[in-house]
C-alpha cells in the first residue's frame, strides 16, 4: 500500500516514538478534547501504548481504527492525526475522523490531510461509502466535512456522554461517486 501518504505540506505516516511528546500534548489539551472521545487529563502512559499499537498497524484491517501522524514537511512538527476504521462485516465502508493540535487549527491542515486520506480510501482501498461523526458544537469540524463533500445524513439527540453532560451529534457521509465528483 502506499503509505506514507504526501501532499504539498504534510506528510500522512505510522506514528513513531519521537511523536510522543506532542502527540500527549495536544491529547491532553481540553480544547482538543473537548469533541473528542477520550477525557483530559489524557495520561502519558496511555500515549505512549496508543503510539506503541499504532507503529506497526496495518491501514484498511477490518475493524480496526488506523490513525496516521500528520507531520508537516517544512519542520517536521507532528501536527495531529487522521483516522480511519473499515467496518467489520462491511469493509467497503469506513468511519473517518480528525484531530488538529490547537496551534494549528484554521490553516487548511486538516482540509490537506483529510483530502488525501479519502483519496486513499476511495482509490488504494476501494471504499464505497465513508461515514464521520461531529459533535453539533464544532462547528469547525462539520463545515470541514462539508467543504469535503460530504453530506449531513442525521442529527442524534443526546446520543453520547461527555462526562457530565449528553451531547448531541451529527452524521455526515460521502460515498466515492461523490468524491469523484467533487
Amino acid at each position: 500500500m502506499p503509505f506514507p501518504l504526501v501532499t504539498e505540506r504534510l506528510l500522512l505516516r505510522h506514528f513513531l516514538e519521537a511523536d510522543l511528546d506532542a502527540f500527549h500534548a495536544y491529547r491532553d489539551d481540553p480544547e482538543v478534547a473537548k469533541y473528542q472521545g477520550w477525557q483530559t487529563p489524557y495520561l502519558r502512559e496511555v500515549a505512549a501504548d496508543f503510539i506503541a499499537d499504532m507503529k506497526d498497524a496495518i491501514p484498511g484491517e477490518e475493524g480496526r481504527w488506523f490513525q496516521c501522524a500528520i507531520q508537516r514537511h517544512s519542520d517536521y512538527t507532528l501536527l495531529g492525526d487522521v483516522a480511519f476504521c473499515p467496518l467489520r462485516g462491511n469493509p467497503r465502508q469506513a468511519f473517518l475522523g480528525f484531530t488538529l493540535a490547537r496551534p494549528y487549527w484554521g490553516q487548511g491542515y486538516a482540509s490537506e490531510a483529510t483530502r488525501v486520506v479519502l483519496d486513499f480510501l476511495f482509490g488504494e482501498l476501494d471504499m464505497h461509502r465513508i461515514v464521520a461523526y461531529c459533535d453539533v458544537e464544532n462547528a469547525n469540524s462539520y463545515h470541514l466535512l462539508e467543504r469535503l463533500g460530504f453530506r449531513r445524513e442525521a442529527h442524534h439527540v443526546e446520543s453520547f456522554s461527555l462526562g457530565e453532560r449528553w451531547g448531541d451529534e451529527y452524521v455526515y457521509a460521502l460515498l466515492e461517486r461523490e468524491w469523484q465528483r467533487s
